[in-house]
């Protein structure tokens, strides 16, 4: 293969051999896996008929980069769309490790799911291999009640762990397996990092990832696909099948792209039925997205669409000495603060606090890297365990003296407890006068999102793709009033929305200055 193929972001490129009809003297590490499945794992279809397992190209793909990888692969990532075998592809894996090549003394084999009946679902489809094989059945023995295989000839030992009930404490696993690690909300997983420290005392250990992608570029399995798309480390490999961003959804091309397996075991017919469902109602298009074309998609469906704010994320010009708009979401003690300034030009400037204390745990608890925000500069934090509010008032005098400010709308939460500061800091009765008490219902907050939308769409904004700015922009969805009035909400959302309310405010004090008619001025000769 002269070329790297699309869906093969980083590890070795492998090259296809006729495999099936070599001896087993010159079979690799990868194709003796690969023919232990064949000869002797079995699958059910839909009807209950048994067959024998047969690998697709895409899983042979995924055999040779774990398994052939001249550097020794620590970590493999499997992306691909919803019904697409990787299910079955996980249990064949794991079997090898239990009585096949990949098999050692008396080791361990995990796979990690984030609910029980994830758990469930890779034990059972593997203990219906070994049922269905008459080879395998006496070499291994199930226990259902512990979600366990032991694998009899080497005293293997497989268990199926849900992060929502099992413990990790004394495992030492050979192999872990990840399933459907796209549902991990947030940057970090406890769960995850305590399987994958607990095969500290291995050599050559593996962790697989098998999932569709998660919603977010903030998620834990985006930033494990993005890190080994940009760090290219040898010993990592990530296959990603995915449609192309802002496709056509009926582009039967695309689905190839997120769906190796249609036409083969993944019906054509059922996904062409889906996407068209998703064509005639809009509202279930994010989550077509990314369940079947294996997209980075919010289900949620957020106030603006990832491909409208990436139209916005041109470098914002610096902002000092020019007239600014700007919103002031001041948080309660321990939460984001966020300040958006907007220029006439549209350039965007944001500054965000948390206090420096508990700004770890803040991290964990929010699965946000807040802390990392911080040494990239895009983070400020305030001394002590709660915003100083003093602190604020010092950073707006900074903002004041070096900025036009015509007017600085705000959330009257917590401003009186900030005025006092701003007294304090040297604010005089005039700029006072130009902090506006924002309400946040739906009168105040719709005229304020018709605004912002109007915006976003004539891509008149640049905000330089912040990253605590888009993190809020993917978390902010909205509710609407019976009037068609609209507000943001985190119902439906657990993130942080502080910057895309600040945001708002902002381009509201802009929006009523662009609207206001211009002064006329008469000349009168005495």
């Amino acid at each position: 293969m002269t070329e790297t193929p699309h869906f093969i972001k980083s590890g070795p490129v492998p090259v296809l051999r006729d495999w099936r009809s070599l001896p087993n003297r010159e079979l690799t590490r990868a194709e003796r896996s690969m023919k232990f499945c064949e000869m002797y794992l079995h699958v059910a279809d839909s009807d209950g008929k048994s067959s024998r397992f047969k690998l697709e190209w895409f899983q042979e793909f995924f055999f040779y980069a774990a398994f052939d990888n001249p550097h020794l692969t620590r970590k493999a990532i499997f992306s691909v769309s919803r019904k697409n075998g990787k299910s079955t592809l996980i249990s064949a894996i794991l079997l090898c490790f239990l009585v096949g090549p990949e098999a050692k003394l008396n080791a361990q084999i995990v796979s990690g799911a984030m609910s029980r009946e994830q758990a469930s679902i890779i034990f059972k489809q593997a203990s219906q291999m070994v049922n269905l094989s008459p080879e395998l059945r006496g070499l291994v023995k199930i226990i259902p009640s512990k979600k366990t295989l032991v694998g009899l000839p080497l005293g293997t030992e497989y268990k199926a762990l849900a992060s929502d009930g099992s413990t990790t404490v004394g495992l030492d696993p050979q192999l872990i397996l990840c399933d459907e690690v796209g549902q991990v909300i947030g940057s970090e997983s406890d769960f995850i990092s305590a399987l994958t420290t607990s095969q500290g005392a291995r050599k050559n250990p593996l962790i697989i990832f098998l999932s569709t992608q998660a919603p977010t570029d903030n998620d834990y399995l985006s930033r494990e696909i993005d890190d080994a798309i940009s760090s290219q480390d040898p010993k990592v490999v990530c296959h990603l099948y995915a449609a192309d961003e802002d496709c056509d959804l009926l582009d039967e091309e695309q689905w190839k792209k997120a769906n190796p397996a249609l036409g083969v075991f993944r019906s054509e017919e059922d996904l062409r039925n889906i996407i068209e469902e998703a064509q005639r109602m809009p509202s279930k298009e994010n989550s077509v997205k990314n369940y079947y074309l294996n997209q980075r998609v919010n289900t949620t469906s957020p106030f603006v669409s990832r491909t409208v704010w990436e139209e916005n994320g041109g470098k914002p010009a610096p902002i000092k000495g020019k007239k600014v708009f700007a919103g002031l979401d001041l948080s309660a003690v321990a939460d984001l603060t966020a300040l958006v300034l907007v220029s006439e030009d549209g350039d965007v400037d944001c500054t965000f606090w948390l206090p420096k204390d508990g700004l770890r745990e803040k991290s964990k608890s929010d699965r946000v890297p807040y802390d990392q925000w911080e040494k990239e500069g895009w983070l400020q934090t305030t001394p002590g365990a709660a915003i100083e509010y003093e602190y604020i008032a010092h950073q707006l005098r900074h903002v004041f003296n070096i900025c036009d400010v015509q007017q600085l709308n705000f959330d009257r939460f917590a401003m009186k407890f900030l005025k006092p500061w701003l007294t304090k800091a040297g604010f005089t009765d005039q700029e006072l006068e130009k902090f506006n008490d924002f309400g946040q219902g739906f009168g105040s907050m719709g005229t304020a999102l018709r605004d912002l939308e109007a915006k976003l769409l004539q891509r008149a904004l640049k905000h330089g793709m912040n990253p605590v700015l888009t993190m809020c922009a993917g978390n902010a969805v909205t509710e609407t009033d019976a009037a068609g009035n609209r507000k943001f909400t985190k119902k439906k959302s657990t993130g942080r929305i502080d910057g895309m309310v600040s945001l708002a405010m902002a381009v509201d004090a802009l929006a009523r200055y662009e609207q206001e008619p211009e002064r006329e001025y008469k000349v009168f000769f005495v």
